[in-house]
């Protein structure tokens, strides 16, 4: 598996931001509201990997006072923060979509409020990304040093 780079990530932001706006256009008056709690949820999941990460690189350094990861957990913990990484980035460019469709009609209190509710979706979408790429950098096998004797 090779790692995330974030270049592709931003792509399919933009896209998926472009899309969804000229789909929101022409029938936005007929969604229901968008839920706050989007937020808090994308933010919860973002913090335990970034955990996790911080919790995976100890333990691949064997640090004192941690376990030894097995390799299977790790090729698990890798996988997900890669289909993390893309999933928060197709969420996070459908609600920067919904932020772009609003914030050109401000003047009007119900999109005003999802235009906040949308980049704050975007926001913890990105969080989300970027706890993603710290997990699965985390999951790297460490390069031995050259000086470093092998067994």
């Amino acid at each position: 598996m090779k790692p995330t780079h974030p270049g592709p990530l931003v792509g399919i932001v933009v896209v998926m931001a472009l899309l969804t706006w000229v789909v929101i256009r022409p029938i936005y008056s007929d969604l229901p509201l968008m839920p706050w709690t989007a937020i808090p949820t994308v933010l919860l999941l973002a913090l335990g990997e970034a955990y996790s990460g911080w919790a995976t690189k100890a333990r691949i350094a064997r640090k004192p006072g941690t376990k030894p990861v097995e390799p299977l957990a790790v090729a698990r913990l890798a996988a997900l923060a890669k289909a993390s990484a893309y999933a928060g980035a197709v969420f996070g460019g459908v609600f920067a979509g919904f932020a772009l469709h609003t914030v050109q009609i401000l003047d009007r209190e119900t999109p005003r409020g999802e235009f906040f509710v949308a980049t704050g979706s975007f926001v913890s979408c990105v969080v989300l990304v970027c706890a993603a790429l710290y997990l699965e950098h985390a999951c790297r096998i460490p390069k031995e040093p050259e000086d470093r004797p092998r067994d």
